[in-house]
């Protein structure tokens, strides 16, 4: 049998539809030869160019494949006839490959020359042929490839030769592959830096997952059947406006009011003072940033007739702002997601590093078939970081001084990101960051999960996102105006929710619930705290008892590795470590050198029990300071 025909038969059941897209490709879009190498294996040759060894092309790919070092998913960029690819399954054969080609000529050819039956019976695998690049994030993140635990990363196996043939294509992908994974950098750097104020704030917030509910109860409110626009004929679920606080704000300031009459609106923190002050009342305003800075946004802002939709980390005061109702969605972080699980799950809401990430999750839960964007930039467009009159800009006026104008906090806001230019969405280019093009990354990724929903901007100076259309203005207030029956449909919506969270008998379930939750909590922290104090004293002990006493290695190690199974099976296990430092910097720490490994482990877990005893400590601390209240409505 030939190998194309073993290998199409895998393809067929295996990966459906990779089949077309290789035979897609009527034409090779370069001139590629099929040799025999010295050792007798086919090698490759694209205009004249080998592409793997034309000695050893076998041995060549096991070279390459042990240099790789990593557990995490292995990114192929460029897979020719797959030595490469191949040795490194076979290495690893755990370990999933994501093999990015740019020409499905070249997929084929390898599929025609050599039988890959085993290689693509045996192992995970996605194959991403031509296009853009831009799935590889998706990819990245169906196998878990954003985690920043150590060899988990994901790691590139590159064909050099091919990558350049097609420098741009290859380089493209590897800056999507960079912007991925450096998400968890700086999601580590802001967990050290605001990670107690995030416990702290969680503790005085504790008592919202008895009294406040969840955006659960608001889903697929604005789904075709629940709407009936009389005006339009037609049986719809309204547009939803979201409105961020980028500089093109300004360009649709002044139609605010009309579209506020066409669509819902919804509003990230930044954005809601401009709202006000052009007389539009949000219906719902999206606050999910713990930090303080970020709570006075809302200074001197009255949204009575607007939802607040939260997180139970956020700044205390916020949930004390003057909204007419208040949501909360899922908690990001150990100690709220164990009280709400345990009281009253909030559902979930996508955290994209941005609030108007969280923004457009919302209109996703909330059912919207079309969403319409303000003000999303996610760029520097003529050079300027936000709306004329935000808060950043007053903060920068009354700061200023003649030794540090304010011109100064815009140049540093621009500088201090990696700026780079990109493509710009109404063409050309503009300036953005890597924490922008971070966030675009995460936008691309939803509008590939979720097709069905509709994105425009009216953002053509904004940062290009591949997924979002550009629109202007006029095409949304050229829509009949709903908003009578926008507030009757979600008036209706409030009061259910009103009913049924706020009766008696919920009330009293939750409570106890509570309780229980509060109760469970304070004794598991207490218990992880013992364990990892004694752990320490144990290890301590053992350490300075190498050398005097016998089988120190043998009892310590039982030890120890029963304390490890106590603490790992603790329903509060994530809350104790969540304020946990890497192992990496406590290794960092040691004396002792690596040629003493019984000596290292034992010094290492002194500091590391310690670290666990002083986080679960701190927890602690902090719960009894702000103990909990009774329900209220």
């Amino acid at each position: 049998m030939e190998p194309w025909d073993t290998n199409i038969k895998i393809l067929r059941a295996r990966y459906p539809g990779l089949e077309e897209e290789l035979l897609r490709e009527q034409r090779p879009p370069r001139k590629m030869l099929v040799e025999k190498s010295a050792t007798g294996d086919p090698t490759l040759i694209i205009d004249g160019i080998h592409i793997h060894s034309p000695r050893d092309p076998v041995r060549e790919g096991r070279r390459l494949a042990q240099e790789l070092t990593g557990d995490g998913p292995l990114v192929v960029l460029g897979f020719g006839l797959g030595y490469a690819a191949e040795a490194a399954a076979e290495a690893k054969p755990e370990r999933p490959l994501i093999i990015l080609e740019r020409h499905g000529a070249v997929l084929k050819k390898a599929l025609e020359t050599r039988d890959f039956g085993e290689f693509l019976g045996s192992h995970r695998l996605i194959f991403m042929v031509g296009g853009t690049g831009e799935g590889i994030t998706g990819a990245l993140a169906f196998f878990g490839g954003s985690s920043r635990q150590e060899g988990s990363s994901p790691e590139l196996l590159k064909n050099r030769a091919l990558m350049r043939l097609d420098e741009t294509w290859y380089t493209g992908v590897e800056h999507h592959i960079r912007t991925w994974t450096s998400r968890e950098d700086v999601n580590m750097a802001t967990l050290r830096r605001f990670g107690r104020r995030w416990v702290r704030n969680l503790a005085r917030n504790m008592e919202a997952a008895r009294d406040l509910p969840g955006i659960s109860c608001l889903a697929g409110c604005l789904s075709s059947s629940a709407w009936k626009s009389g005006e339009a004929g037609a049986s719809s679920g309204p547009p939803v406006l979201l409105v961020a606080a980028g500089p093109s704000l300004d360009r649709v300031r002044g139609l605010l009011p009309a579209l506020g009459e066409r669509c819902v609106l919804v509003a990230v923190d930044t954005s809601l003072r401009l709202l006000l002050k052009t007389g539009v009342s949000p219906d719902f305003i999206l606050v999910v940033d713990p930090q303080y800075w970020n709570a006075r946004h809302l200074d001197r802002t009255a949204a009575i007739r607007s939802c607040l939709v939260t997180e139970s980390a956020v700044y205390p005061p916020v949930l004390r702002q003057p909204f007419g109702r208040t949501f909360l969605c899922g908690s990001l972080f150990p100690l709220g997601r164990f009280i709400e699980d345990m009281v009253d799950p909030k559902g979930p809401l996508g955290a994209g590093g941005s609030v108007a990430a969280t923004a457009w999750d919302f209109a996703r839960i909330l059912g919207a078939s079309s969403v319409w964007w303000a003000g999303l930039d996610l760029a520097f467009p003529e050079l300027k970081t936000h709306f004329k009159g935000a808060l950043f800009e007053e903060r920068a006026l009354a700061a200023g001084n003649r030794f540090i104008p304010p011109e100064t906090w815009s140049v540093r806001a621009l500088r201090d990101g990696q700026p780079f230019w990109a493509a710009a969405a109404g063409g050309g280019q503009v300036f953005t960051d890597r924490r922008l093009s971070l966030y675009a990354a995460w936008f691309e990724n939803r509008f590939r999960l979720y097709p069905e929903i509709q994105n425009r901007s009216f953002s053509p100076g904004g940062l290009a996102i591949s997924g979002m259309d550009l629109a202007d203005p006029e095409e949304l207030l050229a829509l009949p105006p709903r908003r009578d029956e926008i507030n009757r449909i979600l008036g209706e919506v409030f009061a259910q929710i009103a009913g049924d969270f706020y009766s008696p008998a919920r009330i009293e379930q939750r409570a106890q619930a509570f309780q229980k939750a509060r109760e469970a909590l304070l004794e598991g922290l207490e218990g992880i705290k013992n364990l990892a104090e004694e752990a320490e004293r144990q290890a301590a002990k053992a350490y300075g008892d190498l050398g005097k006493k016998k089988n120190v290695e043998e009892e310590i190690l039982a030890k120890l590795d029963e304390t490890n199974r106590r603490i790992s099976s603790s329903a509060v296990k994530d809350i104790a470590g969540f304020l946990f430092p890497p192992p990496a910097e406590l290794e960092a720490q040691l004396e002792n050198p690596p040629g003493k490994p019984l000596e290292r482990y034992l010094e290492l877990s002194t500091k590391l029990y310690r670290a666990l005893a002083l986080a679960a400590e701190y927890n602690l601390s902090v719960l009894r300071v702000f103990p909990s209240k009774g329900s209220k409505r």
